[in-house]
């Protein structure tokens, strides 16, 4: 009976005893829950790498055969040996300075769980408020390295640990995809690293001595386009990256190409400052040479001029490379005839943007979920809200609560203009948020209405316009179906001077008066009383069409 009782107590220890050769009355003597299940626990927690590593090559192992086996049998080697010859940026960043929990996918938990604790309590959360809040977007053409710059710089900033990018660089090499490691810190999603596509904007933040960034990593290819002005939208500063790579630049600057499209469509969302990142350098075909850097930054300049940015003061040209981090956080001898500062101490030494907290509260909502009540996404443009605060939504008229206030994933009490805020609200259900509402004080609602003038140059159109015509209009994150009611004027685009007589149609390159009328009710502002949400962008067919800014708001006729 004893035997019996105590077997299905703990069948691993039977197991043990029969082993060791031991009777069963010793057995039943040394009956200790403990003493198995300590060895047990501390299995379970050293081996996994070693096991989740023999398990992962396995299906791999016929294709490279050599190197599975060295993976699986030296990880501790490998460890040592591998930065020193894929990341020469690397400082001396021990494992204390964690990943951010949004960069360790869940079937990895086990492994990372010492990490993932770490950066719940930031370390510099004391002084984090009096830090300059600058969203920056990485815009440009598909591969061109914008997310690979993106997790470089979280990795020399101390937001991603050496031990993360060295899990994704063996995913990578796993999947024949080496090179793609430092995007992954940005690309969380399966499909965007199957593919090796940004698709939605990725977010992530770092800090310098003197300021708190967001990086906001927009997509690069021209499907995603809506997606790449919802993030620029929230942008202070864009970073255009450019392939210096042979055949890569000239397609992205040809027609089509997305480094023309971006420029453009940054310059609308208002961004001011672009820095103009010429990456790849360390390519074979580009070799740092002076000759191919000067080259790419003669065709953009007058571009660039073009679309509205002046290159005196509003634009700034570096090289760099991604992969390596060259020239990123450190100068770099490879490229002595580079004398200014690299990319993130120019950043840095940035003067600062005003912006006035005593304004009306004006928060566009990006994106919303359901998490303990509902969760809204936004930048907050102007003004300041505080945690219990109450606000209005609109154009629904809805009045809210501010349970809590998250800036950049810490909670705060309460945030300024420039913070990319969550907000916990209380009083509205998630399904009746859509992005595009403002969220503003009862005292200074924001305008909302249908029907509005505005100044639209048309960009880029094949045939002519006319009223009548649809399109999709995009104003700060609101995306709505509009149609051009009536053309008012044409403006004339070197005096200014407006047209007496009524135009029948607008072609390319002009610049008109038009009456716009959406499909549903929207927020907006004019531009003079609110550039942020005073302009915006007609898209069609996958093209920008036209861009634009709001002049007057027509009220509604009952």
């Amino acid at each position: 009976m004893d035997p019996r009782d105590t077997a299905p107590d703990s069948w691993e220890q039977e197991d043990e005893a029969a082993a060791d050769g031991r009777l069963e009355a010793a057995f039943t003597a040394l009956n200790v829950n403990a003493k198995p299940f300590v060895p047990n626990v501390n299995a379970a927690e050293f081996v996994p790498p070693a096991a989740v590593g023999a398990e992962t090559l396995e299906p791999a192992a016929p294709v490279e055969n050599g190197d599975a086996e060295m993976t699986a049998e030296e990880p501790w080697d490998q460890k040592d040996e591998e930065p020193t010859q894929e990341e020469p940026g690397g400082g001396d960043r021990g494992p204390e300075e964690a990943a951010t929990p949004e960069d360790t996918p869940p079937e990895m938990m086990m492994e990372e769980e010492e990490e993932v604790l770490v950066p719940k309590v930031p370390a510099v959360q004391p002084d984090a408020p009096k830090k300059e809040h600058i969203n920056v977007v990485f815009i440009g053409h598909v591969d061109a390295g914008k997310s690979t710059i993106g997790g470089q710089i979280m990795y020399l900033t101390g937001m991603v640990d050496k031990r993360t990018l060295e899990k994704y660089e063996r995913e990578a090499k796993e999947k024949n995809r080496e090179t793609w490691y430092l995007s992954w810190a940005l690309d969380t999603n399966q499909e965007e690293r199957d593919k090796g596509k940004t698709v939605e904007v990725g977010r992530a933040y770092f800090e310098t001595d003197k300021k708190h960034f967001t990086i906001l990593d927009a997509p690069g290819h021209k499907s995603f386009v809506p997606n790449m002005i919802g993030g620029a939208s929230q942008a202070d500063l864009a970073v255009l990256v450019i392939s210096a790579r042979k055949g890569e630049f000239e397609t992205g600057f040809e027609k089509g190409g997305q480094t023309r499209e971006h420029a453009m469509l940054a310059k609308t969302a208002g961004v001011k400052h672009l820095i103009v990142l010429v990456n790849k350098m360390d390519d074979p075909t580009v070799g740092w040479s002076l000759e191919r850097y000067e080259e790419c930054k003669e065709k953009l300049v007058p571009f660039l001029k073009k679309v509205g940015f002046n290159p005196k003061k509003d634009i700034h040209f570096m090289p760099c490379s991604g992969l390596t981090g060259a020239n990123l956080k450190e100068p770099t001898d490879l490229c002595p005839w580079y004398t200014c500062l690299p990319f993130i101490p120019h950043l840095d030494s940035l003067p600062n943007f005003n912006r006035s907290s005593d304004g009306p509260v004006r928060l566009p909502i990006v994106d919303k979920y359901k998490d303990m009540g509902t969760v809204v996404l936004g930048k907050l443009e102007s003004g300041s809200i505080s945690k219990a605060q109450q606000l209005v939504m609109m154009p629904n008229r809805h009045v809210v609560e501010v349970l809590s206030l998250l800036s950049d994933d810490v909670e705060t009490e309460d945030a300024g203009p420039g913070e990319n805020l969550k907000l916990r609200l209380k009083g509205i259900e998630e399904e009746e948020i859509l992005p595009g509402f403002i969220l503003c004080t009862s005292d200074s609602l924001c305008h909302s209405g249908r029907t509005f003038d505005a100044q639209i140059v048309i960009i880029e159109h094949k045939s002519i316009i006319c009223p009548g015509y649809n399109a999709v209009l995009h104003i700060h994150t609101c995306i709505e179906e509009v149609q051009i009611t009536a053309l008012i004027c044409l403006v004339d685009k070197k005096t200014g001077d407006k047209s007496k007589t009524r135009p029948r149609f607008v072609k390319q390159d002009q610049v008109c008066i038009a009456r716009l009328r959406t499909a549903g009710t929207i927020c907006l502002e004019t531009f003079k009383d609110f550039p942020q949400m005073g302009r915006f962008t007609l898209r069609d067919e996958g093209k920008t069409i036209a861009i634009g800014k709001v002049l007057k708001l027509v009220a509604e006729r009952d």
